[in-house]
């Protein structure tokens, strides 16, 4: 079994934020989607088009987060009219016989990797966080090119935590809305401050 299964990870959830149940195969995601857009939007007869909406996107992120088996994934939703603004996932890595011991170093080229669809280069930049050692790196990366060669800019703000030496923990937030990428950095960075890990 895994050493970070013995211990509690712990992240404050922002107000505007739903978590998403990656955690539990068992929950029917058409019924949890239904119920979680209804408490965000209310339950008034004239915001259905919108409840069905939110659901639907709700519904979906919480597919996406599944398939990458984070610790906790949120939807952070500000202005339900306007869907997700951002995805916020934790994951925890594992040390292996290739990397037998985690190092912020080894986050910060795994985090800060160019690939070939980034749209510029990564900025990584040292931390110390109260859960240990880390890494924020900022990339942005294009992706749904279509055949005139047009894609969208996806923005991600990331922290590598080497919360022991042999795990870690990726605090990873993405977006597709430019106009927000302050804010939602900020976020971010608030957000890594309050991850706690206990034995």
């Amino acid at each position: 079994m895994p050493e970070f299964a013995a211990s509690t990870v712990r992240m404050r959830v922002p107000r505007d934020a739903i978590a998403l149940p990656v955690r539990a195969a068992e929950v029917d995601l058409d019924a949890w989607s239904a119920e979680a857009a209804a408490r965000r939007v209310g339950t008034d007869g004239g915001r259905q088009r919108l409840r069905r909406a939110l659901a639907a996107e709700l519904r979906e992120a919480a597919a996406d987060s599944r398939e990458r088996g984070p610790v906790t994934a949120l939807s952070y939703v500000p202005e339900p009219r306007l869907g997700e603004l951002a995805r916020v996932e934790l994951t925890a890595l594992v040390a292996d016989a290739t990397h037998p011991t985690m190092t912020v170093d080894l986050l910060r080229r795994f985090l800060a990797a160019p690939t070939s669809v980034s749209y510029r280069p990564p900025e990584s930049e040292p931390r110390t966080l109260p859960a240990g050692p880390a890494v924020r790196v900022r990339h942005a990366y294009v992706q749904d090119v279509d055949a005139d060669g047009l894609g969208t800019v996806t923005e991600t703000c990331a922290y590598g935590i080497r919360a022991d030496p042999a795990w870690a923990l990726v605090l990873f937030t993405s977006w597709r809305a430019p106009a927000r990428t302050d804010a939602l950095c900020e976020l971010t960075d608030e957000l890594a401050l309050t991850v706690r890990v206990t034995v």
